[in-house]
């Protein structure tokens, strides 16, 4: 049986709304970054991004109208004022779209791991790859720039060791010496505090520049929130002597007017957040040192009442477009009586 008789099922339908919702967002945002760079090298990889977003919406959009799919709301050109200054430097641009990519090559190997016609998993190979190339070229532009932020060195070991005793989980009980990070945990450790860094950025400029009183507030908690998990894990960094990633020359200008709607921007700080749960469960599953586990998992809950109060906000102004459901079987033996 071809791939076209084939019906979509509930995973390819998922997934598939979800990049379109995804891709829709970045596509202006990334079409905002290209009205104000000045760097041609920076230009050139932020249009590849853009291009590549752009074609994977168009893609997605010819799969839903081919299977008479109704097609997600997303986003559109009321939700981007080109008018609207400047509002971030160009070097904030380039580590955006890294961060951007490093989530995509999460998010789109995720989807192709879940579905199973062969015309999907196709695209999703296609659009893993896309993401792999324009990761590579903006890393590349970062180190001839010098502006990569390098993870922390560790000493190379004289030789390979095994874990003699369970001590080497212990981290909460102050009886039991602790041990000191070892690299995995320095590894996470160092990507949360950039992903932070990101977010936090982005959330101060969506602060100032949000029309909506409620939308503000919102985005100076998420601020706050991510400059105390940049903290924590930089404290714990150096409890061990060892230095945190510095964080580049980040900035935003004093503009006040939206390049966003208000809508868009909840949306792009609701997939920070929901990467950033995804980033500290991963780094919990890696990290061997008890204390580790727990301090992650009380700085996901925290991520979590703040998604939960972002979803709440989304709600209240109709701006949370409702995901493909399966039928309720109940309801329509009701309507059928």
């Amino acid at each position: 049986m071809s791939h076209e008789m084939v019906k979509l099922s509930c995973a390819e339908i998922s997934t598939l709304w979800t990049l379109y919702l995804n891709n829709s967002m970045s596509v202006y945002v990334l079409k905002y970054y290209l009205e104000y760079v000045e760097d041609p090298e920076i230009r050139k990889v932020i249009a590849e991004a853009y291009d590549i977003a752009s074609d994977n919406e168009q893609e997605i959009k010819h799969i839903f109208w081919k299977e008479q799919y109704p097609l997600p709301i997303a986003f559109s050109e009321n939700d981007l004022n080109l008018k609207a200054p400047r509002l971030f430097a160009d070097t904030f641009k380039l580590f955006y779209v890294l961060q951007m990519a490093k989530i995509g090559l999460v998010t789109y190997g995720g989807c192709l791991a879940t579905v199973s016609r062969k015309d999907i998993r196709s695209l999703y190979q296609t659009f893993l790859l896309k993401t792999v190339d324009i990761f590579q070229n903006v890393t590349d532009l970062l180190l001839e720039k010098g502006l990569y932020v390098k993870k922390p060195y560790t000493t190379i070991p004289s030789k390979a060791e095994m874990v003699e005793s369970t001590k080497y989980f212990s981290g909460i009980n102050p009886f039991i010496y602790k041990r000191t990070l070892n690299a995995i945990e320095v590894t996470h450790l160092s990507m949360n505090i950039e992903t932070n860094q990101i977010g936090m950025m982005l959330s101060t400029a969506f602060s100032q520049c949000a029309m909506n009183e409620d939308v503000r507030e919102y985005m100076k908690k998420a601020k706050q929130l991510a400059k105390n998990h940049i903290h924590t894990f930089i404290n714990t960094l150096t409890k061990d002597d060892v230095q945190g990633p510095m964080s580049s020359d980040f900035s935003i200008t004093a503009s006040t007017l939206p390049p966003f709607s208000d809508k868009l921007m909840m949306f792009h700080t609701s997939l920070m957040t929901a990467a950033g749960i995804g980033n500290y469960a991963t780094a919990a599953a890696a990290s061997q040192r008890s204390d580790l586990v727990i301090k992650y998992e009380k700085l996901s809950s925290e991520v979590a009442l703040l998604a939960k109060e972002g979803a709440d906000l989304m709600v209240k102004n109709l701006w949370m477009e409702k995901p493909p459901s399966t039928a309720d079987r109940n309801r329509l033996a009701d309507k059928a009586h």
